[in-house]
Order: C-alpha cells, then structure tokens, then sequence
C-alpha cells in the first residue's frame, strides 16, 4: 500500500496526482494534504479522500511540509508545488528513505547540489515532470555511462512558425495559448518562450548526472514524443505517449508496476497517429533557450539566478510593462550583471533565486 502525502494538492500537476489516487484508492491511501493557501478545495480533497490532516503553507510554514516528510505513516510523498518552499521538506523526505514523485524544477534546478546526494537507492526519487519522467523509464535498465545524450522534447508553444518580427508583437492572451497543455500562467508563458525547456535541460542535468553536452531539446510538436536517449551504439530509446500528466504520474507512483492511470485515460490511437518529427530549436526566435545552456555551463548559482529573474519578467510581461521579446533579454541582463559567488549552502542558493527578483530596478510588478 502507497501511504501518499501531496505537497501542491490543488495545482494542475496535483489534479493529475489525485485523479490517480481516486482511481486507485486499493492501492493508495492519502495520508496528508498541502497546498500554499487552505482552500476550500483543499478541505474537498481531504474529505472526499479521508486524509488524516491539511496543511496550508502561508498559515503553517514550512514546519508543516516537514511535518509530512517526518511522518513514519507516510511511505511515499509526491511535491507538484512549484516554487522553494518545498525544498527543505524534499530533503527531509529522502533522508528518511521515502519515495519521492517529483514535479518541482526548482527543487533541482536551484538545490541540485544539495538534494541529489541525499538519495538512498535507485529510483528513489522519480521525476513525473513529462519529459524527465520518459528520459527516466528509457533508462530503466541501463547504464549511465553508455549513453551519449538525451533529448527532452518541446512541442514548440504557439508561435513555432512565427517570425521574429511577429513576436515582438506577441500579446499576454495569445501567449497564454498553448496548443497542447492546460497549465499555469507562468509556465504557460515560459512554454511560449522555451525558457521552461531551457530550466528542464539544466533539471535533467543535475537529475540524471550528466555533463551539459550531453542533455538537448528537440522540437516535436504534439507532444506525442516525449524523450529520447541515445546511447553510445547509435541505438536511440524513446517514450510516447498521449499528452496528459496522469501517465507520468502513475509512472512515478507505482514504479516498478504499471497501472493504467485511470479508466477515462486515453491509450494512443495509432490510427490517428500520422507522423512523428523532429527539429532543432531556433535559439534566434528563442535566446532564452540559448541563455540555459550557458547557465548549464556556468553553474553555481546561475541557475537560481536564471530562475529567479526569469519569474520576474514574466510577470512584467503579463502586467503589460514589457514586450514577449524582452523577457529573454531581461533575463541576461541579470545574469550579465555581476560574477555571483558560488552558493556555499543551501540557503544561499535559494538566497540567489530571491536576489535575482530584485536585480531588475524599478520594474518589478511586486
């Protein structure tokens, strides 16, 4: 039996979670519930699943989050919060030898070098991000040190086929459209730009151990392709599957079975299935994809930094006080701003993701 706890319960990735659990409850038992504010949905889920307690993270703080990752009824904790607040009750939960389904970047992308030494045993930890979750399973079984790269792939957001003179003019309705995924606002836009590929290359880096040469985005729209490895051969492994964050999920839940997700999940229909291709990101139309791999390259505190300042432009940007354009350049503005020390703690390096918030003067919308 899975005694599940559910850090981010009422956000789209925790929606996917709990769609699982209802239905599954034979094999998962809600333990606890989280989520930032004690919504009424919230209270529904705790209810509608028998949780034996809610915690609401702007009334409990952290001590709440590290009340789940202590508790010795809880065996298995999924965080689909987005954001750091969850970050020091991830390490608490691997410390205390639990499974873990993780779908918060920063959780890596900022305290990688913290997180990642603290896991125990293989697939302890178990990405349910989409593509991270297909580059895991294509390595079940394999060897780290015989492959040669991976691909994450992006379905290329609404504006592929635009042209850089067509997305200066790019409105916040039109890049709230994406043509495949329901998500957030903010990953929605940073979908747009690929900025939100550029933070999922720098995960993977850290997520699976390899060098920044070795880990790459392909374009493939339809995000029926969701990643490739390729391995020292030529061979190359990759995972399909319909768009719906219901699969990875169950993946992560249930690793090593595999459970169909829930009775209204739709296996693919190869009939409907016409052609599957692949092509390489245009870093001109999208620099924030280029300004990723330069992050990768620099580590440190970089990627809080990227990550940080890039939360900030896409608020100006859906505020109105910037073009979709800018968001990228406000981004390198920040990085090229001073030599930033390299983090010596964690709390440093969640420090540098609050500094980089800062670094854009007179224009943050807070």
């Amino acid at each position: 039996m899975i005694n599940l706890g559910v850090i981010g319960a009422t956000g789209s990735v925790g929606d996917s979670i709990m769609s699982v659990c209802r239905a599954w409850r034979e094999k998962i038992r809600v333990v606890a519930l989280a989520a930032n504010s004690d919504s009424v949905k919230l209270r529904n889920l705790a209810d509608e699943f028998g949780a034996k307690y809610c915690v609401a993270f702007e009334r409990d703080g952290s001590e709440g989050l590290l009340r789940i990752a202590n508790d010795e009824n809880i065996n298995h904790v999924a965080f689909a919060s987005s954001g750091t607040a969850a970050i020091k009750a991830l390490c608490e939960a691997l410390r205390n030898n639990k499974n873990v389904s993780l779908a918060n970047k920063e959780s890596i992308v900022v305290a990688g070098k913290w997180v990642m030494p603290l896991i125990k045993r293989a697939d302890q930890l178990r990405p349910v991000d989409s593509e991270h979750n297909a580059i895991w399973e294509c390595l079940f079984g394999e060897s780290k040190r015989f492959v040669r790269k991976i691909y994450l792939t992006a379905s290329g957001g609404p504006f592929r086929k635009f042209s850089l003179e067509q997305m200066r003019d790019v409105t916040p309705e039109m890049a709230l459209k994406h043509p495949v995924w329901a998500m957030g606002a903010k990953i929605t836009i940073d979908s747009a730009t690929l900025i939100n590929k550029g933070i999922e290359l720098i995960e993977a880096m850290y997520l699976f151990g390899l060098e920044p040469d070795q880990v790459d985005a392909l374009i493939s729209p339809g995000s029926f392709v969701h990643g490739l490895v390729e391995f020292q051969d030529g061979g190359v492994k990759l995972l399909a599957a319909n768009p719906d964050m219901r699969f990875p999920a169950a993946s992560s839940l249930f690793y090593p079975e595999r459970f169909f997700p829930s009775p209204d999940f739709k296996a693919p229909d190869f009939d409907s299935v016409t052609s599957i291709f692949f092509e390489r990101p245009d870093t001109q139309k999208f620099p924030g994809l280029k300004l990723a791999r330069q992050v990768m390259n620099l580590k440190g505190a970089y990627p809080a930094i990227f990550v940080g300042a890039d939360e900030v432009a896409v608020n100006l940007f859906l505020s109105g006080k910037i073009k979709f354009t800018e968001i990228s350049s406000l981004i390198e503005k920040v990085l090229e701003s001073e030599n930033y020390p390299e983090p010596e703690t964690l709390d440093d390096a969640i420090n540098y993701l609050e500094l980089a918030k800062i670094k854009i003067p007179g224009k943050n919308p807070r």
